[in-house]
């Protein structure tokens, strides 16, 4: 089978396949992307790979799923505004950064324990992808349960975004810590002083358009950009060059465009591009990525996970058992704990703690990277995964019960009039 052809069969198999059995998940009030890694664990070297021809992802491949990762790290980032941090209550704040320290620096002692071969600083990379809560998976499952516009709903979501920050932000430190070459001391210094100069720049960007605004010098610009450009979606290819320059903005300073796709995900709000600009814009970037590159995103991760290196093998599988139980519990039980002691009831409480226990998109795409980096094995990446397949997976069974016990049935839709789809009449006809 040459390049062209093996390209052309992965991608309807990875697309095809994920977006149906998605579907099916879906259907039965799992996330998605459980469905779609199972997919690519199918495809992949586990199972089906050398039968189907597809025994190693060709360089088409890798660009794909470098695509598919700066997509989804930069819709996760437009997710979030500078004005949701700033109006961020207290009690998600606590939550958010809870359900992650925690479980980091716990997580790293566990790991130690499992893997006492590695590296500190591979300890830590190991306990950061086990510690992300997934803003968007949350999303979904608070919305199948009928909580996403609730008071309940606001608050985790808050507190998963502040986890997603906290989690982007500490992988930068330790990537640039991991990569520098010079003494303990000096690397942790100067990973400080990089992210601080990245995180500058950011602010300063922010604040700059804050200034202009005050001024109505921004609105003008913006204004006059949607009156005189004729290129067809020129807002969209200025919102990827934006991207892409933060992108290479990170990279050059040894961070990982990951960093750079996030963030210029939060500049792009409505008060900087405007709010018909940003909703045209914001479709047309998460009909794309939900669309095609997220199920191309999962399929290829499960691809990359090989089970065979688990096997029946002794060592691998206690890993497994031992961080699939700790992400699970600490999770759970930091989320709930946190959650009791800031006023809400037991249910709420409890269902909190379960839905915080699941994984997504940043946690795997951090792993892409450290796996593509040589910082993670193949075995290591699929323990990784793994733990984010089952922890996700279990969420929200764990939480429908306790849902249940708090949470107001959805009343039922009335039927629709018979002339509902009708165009009203025009003016003078009546």
């Amino acid at each position: 089978m040459n390049a062209t052809t093996e390209l052309v069969l992965g991608m309807f198999l990875f697309v095809g396949c994920s977006v149906l059995v998605g579907e099916l998940f879906a259907r039965f009030g799992q996330a998605p992307l459980v469905g779609q890694l199972l997919v690519g664990i199918v495809l992949g070297p586990t199972f089906l790979a050398s039968t189907l021809g597809l025994e190693s992802i060709s360089a088409e491949f890798t660009a794909l799923q470098f695509l598919a990762t700066f997509f989804i790290l930069m819709m996760a980032g437009l997710a979030i505004t500078p004005q949701q941090i700033r109006s961020t209550g207290i009690s998600s704040a606590i939550l958010g950064i809870a359900i992650f320290l925690i479980p980091f620096l716990v997580g790293a002692g566990v790991v130690r324990l499992v893997y006492p071969s590695l590296s500190s600083i591979e300890d830590l990379f190991i306990a950061l992808t086990i510690s992300i809560s997934a803003l968007p998976v949350l999303g979904v499952m608070l919305r199948e349960f009928d909580l996403l516009d609730s008071k309940f709903g606001t608050y985790l979501m808050s507190s998963a975004m502040v986890n997603e920050l906290a989690a982007v932000t500490t992988f930068a430190v330790l990537l640039q810590i991991y990569t520098n070459a010079s003494s303990a001391a000096v690397a942790t210094a100067t990973a400080l002083v990089t992210v601080a100069l990245f995180l500058t720049s950011v602010l300063a960007i922010y604040f700059a358009i804050v200034s202009l605004r005050q001024l109505r010098i921004w609105e003008r610009w913006v204004e006059r950009f949607h009156t005189t450009w004729r290129t067809r979606e020129a807002g969209f290819a200025l919102l990827m060059v934006a991207g892409f320059g933060a992108a290479l903005y990170s990279q050059v300073l040894g961070l990982t465009y990951l960093i750079g796709a996030f963030y210029a995900g939060i500049l792009i709000t409505p008060g900087t591009i405007g709010s018909r600009q940003h909703r045209s814009i914001t479709f047309i970037f998460e009909a794309i990525t939900w669309g095609f590159f997220i199920p191309l995103f999962f399929a290829l991760v499960g691809f990359n996970m090989n089970l065979r290196d688990i096997g029946l093998s002794t060592v691998p599988l206690l890993a497994f058992t031992a961080l699939v139980l700790f992400a699970f519990a600490a999770k759970l039980f930091v989320g709930a704990g946190i959650s009791k002691s800031l006023g809400w009831t037991s249910n709420e409480s409890l269902a909190a703690g379960f839905f915080v226990v699941s994984r997504g998109a940043v946690e795997l795409a951090i792993a892409i990277i450290l796996l593509q980096d040589g910082v993670f094995t193949t075995q290591i990446f699929t323990i990784v995964a793994g733990v984010g397949l089952l922890t996700t997976f279990l969420s929200p069974i764990g939480a429908r019960p306790f849902v249940r016990a708090f949470a107001k049935p959805r009343a039922p839709t009335p039927p629709a009039p018979l002339d509902s789809n009708l165009p009203p009449p025009a003016p003078g006809t009546l």
